[in-house]
């Protein structure tokens, strides 16, 4: 046993000295990752000549362009259908019509009273039974019995933390969700949220069926919870906060609920764009290099700048991308290429809903049995409020999760090459604004295939048109994508693949 223990020590140390010291060859091309090449691609990308880059709109298929040229240009391969580098993504976008909840004989009116969050066609007026389940939480819902084809209304304390309780009264086959915030000034900004968001159509892969809005949610006012359920808001609020043993929730008399949800289902097309560095003797495995190109667009009112540039969501992932791509092509024409395959990456939809990412894992250009490593950038241009005066850091995020091996080499690439402060902050899996879940590495992680994700935290630009290039500290943003390129190196010239950890 002792002598195991020693080898197994001994691997681990030889494994992690590959890392201790610079590899110079490493280093050369890793250094043409450059602030200056980064800035002039991005000075492209996130002009307001591409008007932020929404799903399938004409400034997101120019930016797929840019791409595709830079592609080319590198010499990479377009791998889909024989030469393409556009992977197609057909989506369908929902454009809301006449939504509405009805109370008795008042009507509660989309984008005023309500927002409705989904992409279904109720076919005319549904009616059902309506419970009053708290915070949404087991305990709540185990007061109540069987909520089966019933509407729920759940008192969320913000529009970010409803996607547990919505869980639960899903898995008790609530047919209809209502999500209630009792503060009028939140639910006022989520309404303006809202109706720029989705005035202008939901887009999903699959086509809505007829008759199917129980898919959806509703976010109501406090109006339109306390008329539905026919009590006052004190006494909602006092029974939510009743111990559970007590049932109070139970002692809320059930009302009936009236909804409609109409939709205009339209198709819309917009692309993924790949392209793909052949490897040597492990050409059959595949390292991806993902970043999400799109962005929200214009806004649709207002005065001043209505264009959301997107410089660090994502444009700052996709140059970064672009750059690695540059470096990794570099290498392989002065015969230092990767030994496994590398598919540059940069995918569609991703404020839709990680549309185009999944849409890549559904049809796979490669088997993905054979993808080693997904690494995704996405905001890596900044500093959020936590970092104003730290050293030069980056957020870590779903390392660990599913390869240990690549936890490690990814830290170890880090303190040889590049010594960012690595945060793992946002890493828990519980965290309440639950990030491993909200970019593109997800649906590669779903399929068991090992991710990292680099971040750069929310900060007060996030989603507004003052996201711009002149805001992007363009050094660190260089150190970040140098680091994803030693991570990358280490993955794609290594002799044994990386592996997911046993379950």
């Amino acid at each position: 046993m002792k002598k195991l223990i020693l080898f197994v020590v001994l691997v681990s140390v030889l494994a992690g000295n590959r890392l201790q010291a610079q590899d110079p060859v490493a280093k050369k091309y890793g250094d043409l990752i450059t602030p200056s090449d980064l800035k002039e691609n991005l000075s492209i990308l996130a002009s307001d000549a591409l008007e932020g880059r929404e799903t399938g709109k004409r400034g997101q298929k120019m930016a797929a362009a840019f791409i595709k040229a830079h592609f080319e240009e590198l010499g990479l391969t377009g791998p889909v259908n024989g030469n393409s580098y556009y992977q197609p993504v057909e989506l369908y976008t929902s454009i809301p019509g006449d939504i509405y909840i009805k109370a008795g004989q008042q009507k509660f009116m989309n984008f005023e009273d309500v927002v409705f969050y989904g992409n279904g066609d109720s076919g005319g007026e549904v009616s059902l039974p309506l419970v009053f389940a708290g915070r949404g939480r087991k305990e709540d819902f185990d007061q109540l019995g069987s909520v089966e084809n019933k509407a729920v209304v759940i008192l969320v304390e913000s529009e970010e933390n409803f996607r547990d309780p919505m869980a639960i009264a899903r898995e008790r086959k609530a047919r209809m969700v209502l999500l209630w915030n009792n503060k009028a000034d939140a639910f006022k900004e989520l309404v303006n949220q809202f109706k720029g968001y989705l005035g202008g159509g939901a887009l999903s892969l699959k086509k809505p069926e007829a008759n199917s809005a129980s898919s959806g949610i509703f976010f109501v006012s406090t109006a339109t919870a306390t008329k539905a359920l026919n009590q006052s808001e004190e006494k909602l609020l006092k029974a939510t906060n009743e111990e559970s043993k007590k049932g109070a929730l139970k002692k809320i008399k059930p009302t009936s609920l009236t909804y409609k949800t109409a939709m205009d289902v339209k198709v819309l097309k917009t692309d993924n764009v790949l392209g793909y560095l052949e490897g040597t003797d492990k050409k059959d495995e595949l390292v991806v290099v993902t970043a999400h190109y799109d962005h929200i667009g214009k806004r649709s009112s207002g005065t001043g700048d209505l264009i959301n540039n997107g410089a660090d969501d994502d444009g700052s992932g996709t140059v970064s991308v672009l750059q690695l791509a540059k470096a990794f092509a570099t290498a392989k024409k002065e015969g230092k290429g990767p030994r496994r395959s590398m598919l540059f990456m940069l995918v569609t939809g991703e404020e839709k809903g990680l549309l185009g990412s999944d849409y890549y894992t559904q049809h796979p250009v490669f088997p993905l049995e054979k993808t080693v490593v997904d690494l995704n950038i996405d905001m890596v241009g900044r500093r959020d409020p936590q970092h104003k005066d730290s050293a030069p850091y980056v957020y870590v995020i779903g390392s660990d999760k599913l390869s240990t091996e690549l936890h490690n080499i990814n830290e170890a690439a880090n303190k040889t090459y590049t010594n960012l402060l690595f945060d793992y902050t946002y890493n828990d899996q519980n965290h309440p604004d639950r990030l491993y879940y909200r970019s593109d590495h997800w649906n590669f992680a779903k399929n068991n295939i090992p991710i990292v994700f680099y971040f750069d935290g929310i900060h007060e630009d996030y989603h507004q048109p003052t996201d711009e290039v002149s805001r992007i500290e363009f050094d660190l943003l260089a150190k970040r994508a140098q680091a994803v390129f030693y991570t990358a190196w280490e993955v794609v010239t290594r002799e044994q693949r990386i592996q997911a950890d046993k379950k």
